[in-house]
């Protein structure tokens, strides 16, 4: 099982190619180098472009590039828009939600337990830029500090009596 769409995975491929080369790229040449349908990288730049991560250029030397830096940018906000919105179950609160909630909310036992699951994982992504993702030697603050909230909060370890410790 994966968190991540291919279409969320290549939005971060072609983010990560664009802020390798700040004099931008083109769908042609991204999906060249990454080994992709042009036509969906293609697809992925519109998407991208409409929803400002990237701004686009007309013109013989035209193309894409960043509309702001990577460190402004988080990989929820990121997830957010490419997923729709990001949930980790149907009846998880999302700002896209549709019609596809579960239909066994009022009976679920652990609807409220994974709500905040759901509430942590999203306040990590919110805590990871994109810069830490492509600059990986550049020194950073880590979201990680928040694993022992985790298991102080009765997930995970603290169930079965593991103290956490701070890192």
């Amino acid at each position: 099982m994966t968190l991540l769409s291919r279409k969320a995975d290549y939005a971060l491929l072609i983010l990560s190619y664009l802020h390798d080369k700040p004099v931008g790229g083109n769908a042609r040449s991204i999906a060249e180098t990454f080994n992709l349908s042009r036509p969906f990288v293609a697809n992925i730049l519109k998407e991208l472009c409409q929803k400002g991560f990237v701004t686009s250029h007309r013109g013989v030397k035209g193309g894409y590039s960043l509309a702001r830096p990577a460190n402004g940018v988080s990989l929820a906000e990121l997830l957010e828009n490419v997923e729709d919105g990001f949930r980790l179950t149907a009846c998880n609160p999302s700002h896209h939600a549709g019609g596809d909630a579960c239909n066994l909310t009022d009976v679920c036992t652990i609807h409220g337990p994974m709500a905040e699951v759901h509430r942590r994982l999203v306040g990590v992504l919110r805590g990871v830029t994109l810069a830490e993702l492509f600059d990986p030697a550049t020194p950073k603050p880590t979201a990680f500090p928040a694993l022992p909230m985790l298991a102080a909060g009765g997930c995970c370890g603290a169930a079965r009596g593991v103290e956490a410790t701070p890192a």
